[in-house]
C-alpha cells in the first residue's frame, strides 16, 4: 500500500506559502506524515513539532500577535481535545488561524476504529460554530487561500479538513 503523496503535501504547501502562513506547528499522524515533512524542509515556514494539540492552538495565537499567518496541523481527533483552547483562546480574543486536520472516519479510512471520528467531527464543529472545509480532490486546493481569508474576516478559526483519498494521492 503507498504511503501519503508526496506531490499533494508540495501542493498543500504551495497553497499555504500563497495564503501568507509562515508558522505551522504540527502533531504526528500518519496521513499528513508527508504533509509535516514538506513543512519541515520548506525554508518559507518556521515548522514547530509540538506534543499537545493544545500547545499548537497555543503558538499560532501568539504567531498572530507577532504578526504571522499560521496554522495548525492535526489529525481529526487531535482538534475535538482542544475546543475548549479554540473557544477559550480564539473565540474570546478573536485571533484567526487555519487548522488542518484530516477526516478521519470518512469514505475512504481504512481503519475502522476511526468510524467515531466519522460521526462526530462535523457535528463538533457546527455546535461551535467552527467553520471549515472539506478537499477531497486536487482541484478543491485553492480553498485552503479562501479558508485563511475567511478567517482574518471573521477574526476566528477556520477548519481545513483532508480525506485520505486526496492525502494518498487516491482521489483522481
Amino acid at each position: 500500500m503507498a504511503g501519503p503523496s508526496r506531490e499533494i503535501a508540495a501542493a498543500i504547501a504551495e497553497q499555504a506559502a500563497q495564503s501568507g502562513i509562515e508558522l505551522v506547528a504540527s502533531l504526528p499522524d500518519g496521513w499528513i506524515a508527508a504533509l509535516i515533512e514538506t513543512f519541515e524542509a520548506d525554508a518559507r515556514f518556521d515548522h514547530i513539532p509540538v506534543n499537545r494539540e493544545e500547545s499548537a492552538i497555543g503558538l499560532c495565537s501568539g504567531a498572530f500577535f507577532g504578526g504571522k499567518g499560521s496554522l495548525a496541523l492535526m489529525g481529526a481527533s487531535g482538534l475535538m481535545t482542544c475546543i475548549y483552547a479554540i473557544t477559550k483562546i480564539n473565540y474570546t480574543y478573536m485571533v484567526p488561524m487555519t487548522i488542518f486536520i484530516t477526516m478521519r472516519g470518512r469514505l475512504g479510512d481504512r481503519a475502522k476504529f476511526h468510524v467515531s471520528n466519522g460521526l462526530y467531527l462535523e457535528p463538533v464543529m457546527r455546535s461551535i460554530d467552527l467553520p471549515y472545509t472539506v478537499i477531497e480532490r486536487p482541484d478543491q486546493l485553492g480553498e485552503i487561500r479562501r479558508a485563511e481569508a475567511h478567517s482574518r474576516t471573521i477574526s476566528r478559526p477556520v477548519v481545513v479538513g483532508f480525506t485520505r483519498d486526496l492525502l494518498y494521492g487516491e482521489s483522481g
